[in-house]
């Protein structure tokens, strides 16, 4: 996935920011913090993750099935990963 790699320290820095969230998450109900507090912080979390999967997706379809030279065989196959992505994370 080369668009993966053309926006590595941007997806990186996302990924990592989930993982403190995550981590802030963890500390907060271990220190019996009240239950909105954690309901926020994972509402947070989520609204992340849907942030960083809107943006994998956006970048899939422009690299793998928009691509006017890539063949019709590439271009469904890039279809069929993204369909399958999407099953799997609307679950």
């Amino acid at each position: 996935m080369a668009h993966t790699i053309s926006n590595q320290d941007q997806l990186l820095a996302r990924v990592r920011r989930i993982a403190g969230q995550v981590a802030a998450i963890e500390k907060a109900i271990a220190g019996e913090a009240g239950c909105a507090v954690v309901l926020h912080q994972v509402a947070g979390v989520r609204g992340a993750v849907g942030g960083l999967m809107d943006e994998l997706i956006e970048d899939h379809v422009r690299e793998h099935v928009a691509r006017p030279d890539l063949s019709e065989d590439e271009r469904a196959a890039g279809a069929e990963e993204l369909i399958t992505a999407v099953r799997r994370y609307s679950k």
